[in-house]
């Protein structure tokens, strides 16, 4: 996917940060070149605000995305991914386990979530970062309590992992 964006937009390197903005946070693209998240619309203004350039940017992103087949259709059918509890899982008494890693090696996460399983602890979510979208890749998993600490040197022996923070 991201070699077709990459193609479409690389001598505009201002519509590559609207696209990569739009998957980014989920949006989807209609027919009409209207933005919306899930049901709701997303004013041209809004969105060219949030990546710090002008609407007609974002006109000219949306037209360039709607005028190729293979790109409308992974814009046009986009679903956000729903809201990550992060930053509310210590008030709401969640554990977190933030795992930094090298992107490309697989079985992270099912080793990751085998190690909190192990400790009979239910997992609320998961939420891997995309690569080619942040600098740093972060798996982040929500458990129903703590991690105990013990576990953090285990997390470290996963192949890939670079650095674990346990909350």
């Amino acid at each position: 996917m991201w070699e077709k964006i990459r193609h479409k937009f690389e001598k505009y390197p201002a519509r590559m940060n609207v696209a990569r903005k739009i998957v980014q946070l989920g949006l989807r693209v209609d027919k009409k070149g209207r933005i919306y998240c899930d049901d709701v619309e997303i004013s041209d203004v809004a969105l060219a605000r949030s990546v710090n350039v002008d609407r007609r940017t974002i006109k000219a992103t949306i037209e360039v995305i709607l005028a190729d087949e293979q790109l409308a259709e992974i814009f046009e059918n986009i679903l956000p991914a729903g809201a990550l509890l992060k930053k509310v899982a210590k008030s709401l008494e969640f554990g977190i386990v933030e795992i930094e890693a090298e992107a490309g090696n697989p079985g992270i996460l099912a080793q990751a979530t085998q190690l909190i399983s192990s400790e009979n602890i239910s997992i609320r979510q998961a939420h891997a970062s995309d690569p080619q979208l942040e600098e740093i890749p972060r798996l982040t998993i929500i458990t129903e309590k703590t991690i105990p600490g013990t576990l953090l040197s285990k997390f470290l022996e996963i192949k890939g992992v670079k650095r674990v923070s346990i909350y």
